[in-house]
């Protein structure tokens, strides 16, 4: 208990699956979140469930304008913001000769653009909180393996999320150089037990030869569980990852070793 003591986190993304684990987590070890995402219903429903630590945003991550808002209320409600969890994204499965522009722009536009947005705004939001003492901010931006490998039928997807790896390394490197002291890393999971993965798993003739399948690509023999990736985000929001900029956390169950 304690690991994010008097620290303030804002999720995207924070609704369901991996943002609503974060902030679960989270706030059992001290922190108080804002919980945004374009699902207000869910979204609110999860904020509510965080007691007096907890508060929501309706964010389209894809709008600069939205992103400013969210910001702002996080140091309007919380009065500072450490944390910043880009953890809103969307999959999509199709070759470069089977993914149409208008698809390829979608998942660029939330995969890609909301994390530079997020990026972008955070850093702005953090630094007027952030000291030099101590562990400073922490940027934590959900990627995938899919940033690390490819897939035949991921194209955008892989794109995307390699997109928000380099992202991630600029980030850092940026904020080192301006003496910010805020932290950014970039976090990557395999298949995760979340509502994304298992339409997958609902849009399959055959949901548990699918799910089967999944789980044979995996070393350990088995899909995520969110809480896997909750407490990578627990590390990287803490001091206990204060020396630990500009790095890829692989949590993927030994895919990325074979």
């Amino acid at each position: 208990m304690g690991r994010v003591s008097g620290k303030v986190a804002l999720i995207t993304g924070g609704a369901s699956g991996l943002g609503r684990e974060a902030a679960e987590r989270l706030v059992e070890e001290g922190a108080r979140v804002l919980v945004t995402d374009i699902n207000q219903i869910d979204g609110e429903a999860v904020a509510r469930s965080l007691g007096s630590n907890g508060a929501f945003a309706r964010h389209d991550v894809t709008k600069e304008e939205e992103w400013v808002t969210a910001t702002q209320k996080a140091l309007e409600v919380f009065g500072r913001l450490d944390i910043l969890v880009n953890s809103a994204g969307i999959g999509t499965m199709n070759s470069v000769e089977d993914c149409s522009l208008e698809e390829w722009r979608h998942v660029m536009a939330v995969n890609g653009d909301g994390v530079f947005l997020g990026c972008k705004y955070g850093v702005a939001a953090i630094k007027q909180t952030s000291t030099s003492e101590g562990s400073g901010g922490s940027i934590i931006n959900i990627s995938s393996v899919s940033g690390l490998i490819g897939g035949h039928n991921l194209a955008a997807y892989n794109a995307s999320k390699g997109a928000v790896r380099l992202l991630s390394k600029s980030v850092a490197l940026h904020c080192a150089r301006k003496g910010y002291n805020i932290r950014c890393n970039s976090v990557h999971p395999t298949f995760i037990d979340t509502p994304m993965v298992r339409a997958m798993f609902e849009d399959a003739d055959d949901p548990d030869r699918v799910r089967q399948k999944l789980s044979r690509q995996v070393p350990l023999g088995h899909i995520g569980e969110p809480n896997d990736i909750a407490w990578a985000i627990v590390y990287l929001g803490s001091d206990e990852s204060k020396f630990m900029t500009g790095a890829e956390l692989v949590v993927d169950g030994g895919i990325t070793a074979m």
